[in-house]
Protein backbone atom coordinates (compact mmCIF):
# COMPACT_ATOMS: atom_id res chain seq x y z
CA UNK A 1 0.00 0.00 0.00
CA UNK A 2 1.53 3.29 -0.98
CA UNK A 3 2.01 5.93 1.88
CA UNK A 4 -0.36 8.87 2.29
CA UNK A 5 1.16 11.47 3.69
CA UNK A 6 -1.39 14.24 3.41
CA UNK A 7 -0.62 16.02 6.34
CA UNK A 8 3.17 16.25 6.39
CA UNK A 9 4.55 19.51 6.08
CA UNK A 10 8.08 20.38 4.20
CA UNK A 11 10.02 23.22 4.13
CA UNK A 12 10.82 25.00 0.63
CA UNK A 13 14.23 26.87 0.10
CA UNK A 14 14.01 28.61 -2.79
CA UNK A 15 17.36 29.89 -4.57
CA UNK A 16 17.15 32.26 -8.20
CA UNK A 17 19.62 31.48 -10.20
CA UNK A 18 21.31 32.16 -13.33
CA UNK A 19 20.17 29.50 -15.60
CA UNK A 20 23.71 28.40 -16.42
CA UNK A 21 23.75 27.52 -12.76
CA UNK A 22 20.83 25.88 -11.72
CA UNK A 23 23.02 22.52 -11.46
CA UNK A 24 25.06 24.10 -9.34
CA UNK A 25 22.37 25.53 -7.14
CA UNK A 26 21.01 21.69 -7.44
CA UNK A 27 24.19 20.30 -6.08
CA UNK A 28 24.12 22.86 -3.65
CA UNK A 29 20.71 21.50 -2.09
CA UNK A 30 21.56 18.09 -2.27
CA UNK A 31 24.81 18.62 -0.44
CA UNK A 32 22.79 20.17 2.42
CA UNK A 33 20.47 17.20 2.31
CA UNK A 34 17.26 18.26 0.37
CA UNK A 35 14.88 15.25 -0.31
CA UNK A 36 14.16 16.60 -3.88
CA UNK A 37 14.89 19.42 -5.88
CA UNK A 38 13.18 21.03 -8.72
CA UNK A 39 13.62 23.81 -11.33
CA UNK A 40 10.75 26.20 -11.95
CA UNK A 41 10.25 28.28 -15.37
CA UNK A 42 11.97 26.12 -17.67
CA UNK A 43 9.95 26.47 -20.55
CA UNK A 44 10.90 26.56 -23.92
CA UNK A 45 11.77 30.60 -23.66
CA UNK A 46 14.51 30.18 -21.10
CA UNK A 47 14.12 33.22 -18.40
CA UNK A 48 17.37 35.34 -17.65
CA UNK A 49 16.32 34.27 -13.48
CA UNK A 50 15.20 31.17 -13.05
CA UNK A 51 13.97 29.51 -9.07
CA UNK A 52 15.55 26.09 -7.94
CA UNK A 53 13.45 24.83 -4.86
CA UNK A 54 15.14 22.06 -2.28
CA UNK A 55 12.34 20.45 -0.17
CA UNK A 56 13.30 19.78 3.35
CA UNK A 57 12.13 17.80 6.75
CA UNK A 58 13.92 20.41 8.33
CA UNK A 59 14.48 24.28 7.58
CA UNK A 60 18.56 24.76 6.97
CA UNK A 61 19.51 27.88 8.08
CA UNK A 62 20.21 30.77 6.45
CA UNK A 63 24.07 30.84 6.73
CA UNK A 64 24.25 27.15 5.73
CA UNK A 65 22.34 27.98 3.04
CA UNK A 66 24.33 31.00 1.88
CA UNK A 67 28.12 29.31 2.50
CA UNK A 68 26.65 25.89 0.55
CA UNK A 69 25.61 27.68 -2.73
CA UNK A 70 29.12 29.92 -2.64
CA UNK A 71 30.84 26.23 -2.28
CA UNK A 72 29.12 25.05 -4.79
CA UNK A 73 29.07 28.24 -7.35
CA UNK A 74 32.95 27.94 -7.01
CA UNK A 75 33.27 24.43 -7.54
CA UNK A 76 31.20 24.82 -11.07
CA UNK A 77 32.99 28.35 -11.81
CA UNK A 78 30.15 30.44 -11.84
CA UNK A 79 30.32 33.84 -10.50
CA UNK A 80 28.77 34.39 -6.52
CA UNK A 81 26.53 36.59 -8.14
CA UNK A 82 24.93 34.11 -9.92
CA UNK A 83 22.46 32.56 -7.55
CA UNK A 84 21.26 33.99 -4.34
CA UNK A 85 18.98 32.90 -1.29
CA UNK A 86 15.47 33.75 -1.97
CA UNK A 87 13.72 32.34 1.48
CA UNK A 88 12.04 29.57 2.96
CA UNK A 89 8.09 28.60 3.09
CA UNK A 90 6.40 25.77 4.44
CA UNK A 91 4.44 23.61 1.98
CA UNK A 92 2.46 21.01 2.40
CA UNK A 93 2.55 17.54 0.72
CA UNK A 94 -0.64 17.94 -1.30
CA UNK A 95 0.55 21.26 -2.67
CA UNK A 96 3.89 19.90 -3.62
CA UNK A 97 2.34 16.67 -5.69
CA UNK A 98 -0.09 18.76 -7.39
CA UNK A 99 2.50 21.30 -8.91
CA UNK A 100 5.10 18.00 -9.49
CA UNK A 101 2.23 16.23 -11.67
CA UNK A 102 2.49 19.60 -13.86
CA UNK A 103 5.82 19.15 -14.82
CA UNK A 104 6.98 15.37 -14.41
CA UNK A 105 6.74 13.67 -17.18
CA UNK A 106 7.94 10.00 -19.16
CA UNK A 107 11.57 10.02 -19.20
CA UNK A 108 13.35 7.83 -21.82
CA UNK A 109 17.10 6.43 -20.97
CA UNK A 110 18.14 3.99 -23.21
CA UNK A 111 15.87 0.57 -23.16
CA UNK A 112 13.97 2.07 -19.74
CA UNK A 113 11.09 4.77 -19.38
CA UNK A 114 10.68 6.25 -16.24
CA UNK A 115 7.00 7.48 -15.69
CA UNK A 116 4.84 8.72 -13.00
CA UNK A 117 2.18 6.02 -12.16
CA UNK A 118 -0.62 9.15 -13.75
CA UNK A 119 1.17 9.24 -16.82
CA UNK A 120 0.00 6.58 -20.04
CA UNK A 121 3.23 5.23 -21.87
CA UNK A 122 2.52 3.99 -25.61
CA UNK A 123 3.16 0.71 -26.56
CA UNK A 124 7.09 0.20 -26.89
CA UNK A 125 9.48 -2.48 -26.66
CA UNK A 126 11.03 -0.09 -23.81
CA UNK A 127 11.01 -1.04 -20.31
CA UNK A 128 8.69 0.95 -18.17
CA UNK A 129 9.98 1.76 -14.47
CA UNK A 130 6.47 3.56 -12.80
CA UNK A 131 7.77 5.69 -9.67
CA UNK A 132 5.10 6.87 -6.90
CA UNK A 133 5.91 10.73 -6.55
CA UNK A 134 7.53 11.40 -2.91
CA UNK A 135 9.90 14.15 -1.32
CA UNK A 136 12.94 11.66 -2.40
CA UNK A 137 15.76 12.67 -4.72
CA UNK A 138 15.67 10.37 -7.99
CA UNK A 139 13.08 10.41 -10.46
CA UNK A 140 15.54 8.68 -13.26
CA UNK A 141 15.60 12.91 -14.51
CA UNK A 142 18.70 13.57 -13.43
CA UNK A 143 21.84 12.99 -15.39
CA UNK A 144 23.51 10.50 -12.44
CA UNK A 145 20.67 8.11 -12.54
CA UNK A 146 20.54 8.32 -16.26
CA UNK A 147 24.07 7.68 -16.21
CA UNK A 148 23.72 4.47 -13.93
CA UNK A 149 20.99 3.17 -16.03
CA UNK A 150 23.17 3.56 -18.95
CA UNK A 151 25.76 1.54 -17.14
CA UNK A 152 23.71 -0.87 -16.08
CA UNK A 153 22.18 -1.81 -19.55
CA UNK A 154 25.70 -1.39 -21.27
CA UNK A 155 27.49 -3.40 -18.73
CA UNK A 156 25.29 -5.47 -16.25
CA UNK A 157 24.27 -9.30 -17.77
CA UNK A 158 21.12 -11.23 -17.02
CA UNK A 159 21.69 -13.32 -13.64
CA UNK A 160 24.00 -11.18 -11.80
CA UNK A 161 23.49 -10.25 -8.14
CA UNK A 162 23.02 -6.62 -7.96
CA UNK A 163 23.95 -4.39 -5.27
CA UNK A 164 22.48 -0.25 -5.05
CA UNK A 165 24.17 1.29 -2.40
CA UNK A 166 22.21 4.44 -1.75
CA UNK A 167 19.39 3.47 -3.58
CA UNK A 168 17.08 6.55 -3.24
CA UNK A 169 13.73 6.12 -5.08
CA UNK A 170 14.75 2.30 -5.76
CA UNK A 171 14.86 2.71 -9.52
CA UNK A 172 18.27 1.30 -10.40
CA UNK A 173 17.31 -1.84 -8.63
CA UNK A 174 14.36 -2.21 -10.23
CA UNK A 175 15.62 -1.91 -13.24
CA UNK A 176 18.00 -4.93 -12.98
CA UNK A 177 15.43 -7.01 -11.55
CA UNK A 178 13.23 -6.27 -15.18
CA UNK A 179 16.55 -6.68 -16.76
CA UNK A 180 16.09 -10.50 -15.25
CA UNK A 181 14.46 -13.12 -16.91
CA UNK A 182 14.46 -15.23 -13.31
CA UNK A 183 14.92 -14.58 -9.67
CA UNK A 184 18.57 -13.21 -8.81
CA UNK A 185 19.66 -11.46 -5.41
CA UNK A 186 19.00 -7.74 -5.23
CA UNK A 187 20.03 -6.12 -2.34
CA UNK A 188 19.32 -2.26 -1.89
CA UNK A 189 20.01 0.29 1.07
CA UNK A 190 19.90 3.70 2.13
CA UNK A 191 20.68 5.48 5.23
CA UNK A 192 17.48 7.71 4.92
CA UNK A 193 14.23 5.59 6.11
CA UNK A 194 11.73 7.36 4.08
CA UNK A 195 13.59 6.83 1.14
CA UNK A 196 13.84 2.64 1.63
CA UNK A 197 10.15 3.18 2.66
CA UNK A 198 9.07 4.65 -1.00
CA UNK A 199 11.84 2.70 -2.67
CA UNK A 200 9.33 -0.65 -1.40
CA UNK A 201 5.67 1.05 -2.69
CA UNK A 202 7.53 1.22 -6.48
CA UNK A 203 9.12 -2.23 -5.99
CA UNK A 204 5.29 -2.92 -5.70
CA UNK A 205 4.31 -0.68 -8.18
CA UNK A 206 6.93 -2.38 -10.78
CA UNK A 207 5.66 -6.26 -9.57
CA UNK A 208 9.43 -6.23 -8.67
CA UNK A 209 9.30 -7.95 -5.14
CA UNK A 210 12.26 -9.42 -4.97
CA UNK A 211 14.73 -6.50 -3.99
CA UNK A 212 15.82 -6.67 -0.59
CA UNK A 213 15.43 -3.55 1.60
CA UNK A 214 17.28 -2.42 4.51
CA UNK A 215 18.36 1.23 6.41
CA UNK A 216 21.54 1.29 6.56
CA UNK A 217 24.90 1.64 3.85
CA UNK A 218 27.32 -1.07 3.13
CA UNK A 219 29.23 -2.67 6.04
CA UNK A 220 32.04 -5.15 6.42
CA UNK A 221 29.26 -7.43 6.88
CA UNK A 222 27.57 -6.95 3.59
CA UNK A 223 27.77 -10.36 1.36
CA UNK A 224 29.44 -9.52 -1.71
CA UNK A 225 27.60 -8.96 -5.71
CA UNK A 226 29.00 -9.53 -8.53
CA UNK A 227 27.92 -5.79 -9.72
CA UNK A 228 28.10 -3.00 -7.29
CA UNK A 229 26.55 0.27 -7.71
CA UNK A 230 26.58 3.71 -5.26
CA UNK A 231 24.65 6.87 -7.16
CA UNK A 232 25.76 8.95 -4.44
CA UNK A 233 28.63 11.99 -3.79
CA UNK A 234 32.36 11.76 -4.11
CA UNK A 235 32.41 12.82 -0.52
CA UNK A 236 30.24 9.55 0.33
CA UNK A 237 32.21 7.89 -2.16
CA UNK A 238 35.61 8.34 -1.17
CA UNK A 239 35.03 6.51 2.65
CA UNK A 240 33.38 3.80 1.46
CA UNK A 241 35.21 2.68 -1.85
CA UNK A 242 37.26 -0.05 0.31
CA UNK A 243 34.28 -1.78 0.78
CA UNK A 244 32.40 -0.85 -2.82
CA UNK A 245 35.72 -2.62 -4.17
CA UNK A 246 35.69 -5.67 -1.44
CA UNK A 247 32.00 -6.58 -1.69
CA UNK A 248 32.33 -6.21 -5.98
CA UNK A 249 32.73 -9.47 -7.65
CA UNK A 250 32.98 -8.01 -11.20
CA UNK A 251 31.55 -4.85 -11.64
CA UNK A 252 31.45 -1.41 -9.92
CA UNK A 253 29.51 1.39 -11.34
CA UNK A 254 30.50 4.68 -9.50
CA UNK A 255 28.22 7.95 -10.20
CA UNK A 256 27.08 11.26 -8.44
CA UNK A 257 29.90 12.68 -9.63
CA UNK A 258 31.29 16.22 -10.81
CA UNK A 259 33.11 16.44 -14.10
CA UNK A 260 35.81 18.27 -12.45
CA UNK A 261 36.34 15.71 -9.85
CA UNK A 262 37.55 12.66 -12.38
CA UNK A 263 40.95 13.84 -11.54
CA UNK A 264 40.40 12.83 -7.78
CA UNK A 265 38.41 9.45 -8.06
CA UNK A 266 40.68 8.38 -10.62
CA UNK A 267 42.86 8.82 -8.18
CA UNK A 268 41.55 7.26 -5.58
CA UNK A 269 41.04 4.30 -7.29
CA UNK A 270 44.23 3.46 -8.33
CA UNK A 271 45.40 4.08 -4.99
CA UNK A 272 43.30 0.28 -4.54
CA UNK A 273 44.85 -0.76 -7.74
CA UNK A 274 41.91 -0.25 -9.55
CA UNK A 275 43.27 1.50 -13.62
CA UNK A 276 41.61 2.37 -16.43
CA UNK A 277 38.31 2.73 -15.61
CA UNK A 278 35.55 3.35 -18.16
CA UNK A 279 33.88 7.10 -17.56
CA UNK A 280 31.10 8.78 -19.38
CA UNK A 281 29.78 12.05 -19.46
CA UNK A 282 26.36 14.25 -19.18
CA UNK A 283 26.24 17.27 -18.16
CA UNK A 284 28.35 18.36 -15.27
CA UNK A 285 28.34 14.83 -14.19
CA UNK A 286 30.02 11.41 -14.94
CA UNK A 287 30.17 7.92 -14.32
CA UNK A 288 32.75 5.43 -13.10
CA UNK A 289 32.59 2.07 -14.46
CA UNK A 290 35.48 -0.41 -13.25
CA UNK A 291 35.79 -3.73 -13.96
CA UNK A 292 37.80 -5.07 -11.34
CA UNK A 293 38.88 -8.43 -12.66
CA UNK A 294 41.09 -6.29 -14.28
CA UNK A 295 42.69 -5.49 -10.70
CA UNK A 296 43.31 -8.68 -10.03
CA UNK A 297 45.45 -9.46 -12.83
CA UNK A 298 47.06 -6.90 -12.03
Amino acid sequence: MLMEPATQKWYAVGITAAPEAAEAVEYALNSLDALGTEINNLGPNRPEILTVVGYFNDAPSESAISEAIAESLSIYEHSLDSASYAGTREVENEDWLSEWKKHWKPTESGRFVIAPTWEKVGKSEKIVIRIEPSMAFGTGTHETTRLCLKAIEENYRAGESFFDVGTGTGILAIAVAKLNGRSVSILACDTDADSIAIARENAELNATPAIEYYVGSITSGSPEFDVVCANVTLDVIVPLLPLLIERSRRLLILSGILAEQEPAIRETLIGFGVHRPAVERMGEWISVIADLRSRIAD
